[in-house]
């Protein structure tokens, strides 16, 4: 038996999408429309953050950050929890390139306007770039060995507010300084009455309806129980928004009947596919203090790929790591002399690649590394290391190599020994974290999803509002290009909700 609840706006997920649209919106609250979110993930409080690599991650993603492809040669990582992946990315932000945004060529979307409301937001959240005196080691030997090698590292602007360099930044916060939407635009948005319902997993959609399970807090586990009676729940809603991410907004349209209206649902999907390098130096440098990611090399038109700086905690990188035995213990022992660089593909639209579900509704992921992102991946490996002893490192632990160590000595074979025949998918160790595409944007149902402004073609009263809405790579990190569309999206529900009234009950 499930219990009946009505709103005028339901939205399905809290990141950068869903956050951004319940803050756009609870201006209505004060109208008398009631605005209700839906995050299957807990609430968690600040104590609650405690940096542990084997406590945070179950609480923080899906899968405790291993939802697999299909085949199982690529990790997935996306937030579950209040906030989303807000509270789990680095904070790094950057406004769409005009290049990409023209490229992919969706009628009515402009780059200038995506850049105007990405200031709103850079604003909001306190988007600055870092002092030079807050650069750790690994950070600077990035920018220097990016000089030494003929290239330029940007500084990458970031959205915090008293950082003091935990670094935990991907196990959430601990210092409550990442301006994620659960520090931002959630607790704006609920002082202006719209709810936000934890533990709440959104089962299907139908026409102006949503089906939700609430979960009870399980015994012992973070965050606070949420605020709904655990059970399930029937509510109606004149507009829903579908803001649960890439994989979570395709499966869930997906799985309630969608694909029949809307072929083009689940392809498109791109994500950044990335690996971690690591290069030992002689002595001991500042790695593990300090914020993560602060420069990035953007050779995204040129090569097809992104560097950008990172440090990662030590069963990540041991996970990374390719190879066993004495030679990846010797690295791991290392670590403290460890500098990091991830590397990022940028990915294009291909037919395998698409989000579908299984029987039970889960999303399952297609994937196949194309000889292009191949390419890419060697090419970003060979710059990486040119820029690692640019830096003063010692040897280089290159996945693409056979063997994988590089020294000094090598630095003149680096074209031979890193090539793309010796990247091996399930045995390279590779992630995503930039999840894209599933309900592209496009001008009809034919070829996309969605229109420019997140509303899906033929359906009024559903709108989608995450980085499901890209048709195409970004090839930069994409959050706050996730709120300037959520704010499109939200724009859209305001002007569009006079003309949708709720439909009788069946």
């Amino acid at each position: 038996m499930s219990e009946a609840v009505t709103c005028d706006v339901a939205i399905v997920g809290s990141g950068a999408g869903g956050g951004t649209v319940a803050a756009a919106l609870a201006p209505l609250v004060g109208d008398g429309l009631r605005v209700v979110v839906f995050e299957q993930g807990p609430r968690l409080r600040d104590d609650e953050f405690d940096g542990g690599e084997l406590t945070m991650a179950p609480v923080l993603y899906e899968d405790g950050g291993g939802f697999l492809t299909a085949d199982g040669t690529m990790t997935l990582a996306f937030g579950r929890v209040y906030g989303g992946s807000t509270v789990v990315y680095t904070g790094t932000s950057l406004v769409a390139p005009e290049r990409v945004i023209r490229g992919w060529r969706v009628p009515g979307l402009l780059a200038s306007d995506l850049a105007e409301r990405s200031a709103k937001y850079m604003q909001q959240n306190n988007v600055h770039l870092l002092s030079p005196e807050e650069i750790n080691d690994n950070n600077r030997l990035f920018a220097e060995g990016c000089h030494a090698a003929g290239f330029t590292a940007e500084q990458f602007p970031i959205n915090v507010r008293g950082c003091v360099g935990s670094s935990l930044c991907n196990l959430g916060c601990p210092n409550a300084a990442k301006q994620g939407t659960h520090r931002v635009q959630l607790p704006a948005a609920e002082t202006q009455g719209v709810e936000v319902v934890t533990r709440a997993e959104v089962l299907r959609v139908d026409p102006q309806k949503l089906r939700v399970r609430v979960s009870e807090k399980p015994p012992g586990g973070k965050g606070e129980p949420s605020t709904w009676a655990p059970g399930e729940y029937d509510v109606r809603a004149r507009v829903i928004v579908a803001a649960g991410g890439s994989v979570g907004t395709s499966a869930l349209l997906l799985r309630s009947g969608l694909r029949a209206r809307l072929p083009r649902l689940g392809h498109g999907f791109t994500c950044h596919p990335a690996f971690i390098l690591v290069a030992e130096h002689a002595q001991p440098i500042t790695n593990w203090v300090g914020h993560p990611k602060s420069f990035f090399l953007d050779r995204a038109e040129e090569e097809g790929f992104v560097l950008e700086t990172c440090m990662y905690f030590p069963f990540t990188t041991a996970k990374n790591l390719t190879g066993l035995g004495t030679e990846h213990a010797a690295m791991m022992q290392a670590f403290e002399r460890l500098q990091m660089i991830l590397v990022l593909a940028c990915d294009r639209p291909v037919e395998e690649n698409r989000i579908e579900v299984d029987r039970s509704g889960r999303p399952v992921v297609h994937y196949t590394f194309t000889p292009a992102v191949v390419e890419s991946l060697a090419a970003a490996t060979r710059a990486a290391a040119r820029i690692f002893f640019g830096a003063g490192a010692v040897r280089v632990h290159a996945p693409t190599a056979d063997p994988h160590i590089i020294t000094r000595e090598d630095t003149e074979r680096l074209d031979e020994r890193i090539t793309a025949e010796h990247f091996v998918p399930g045995t390279t160790s590779v992630s995503a974290a930039h999840l894209m595409g599933g309900c592209g944007m496009g001008g009809s149902a034919a070829s996309s999803v969605c229109d420019a402004w997140g509303r899906v073609h033929g359906v009024p009263w559903l709108r989608v509002a995450d980085s499901s809405l890209f048709p195409d790579a970004l090839q930069i990190n994409p959050y706050l290009t996730v709120m300037a569309l959520a704010d499109r999206t939200a724009e859209a529900v305001r002007r569009d909700l006079p003309e949708l009234s709720m439909v009788a009950a069946t």
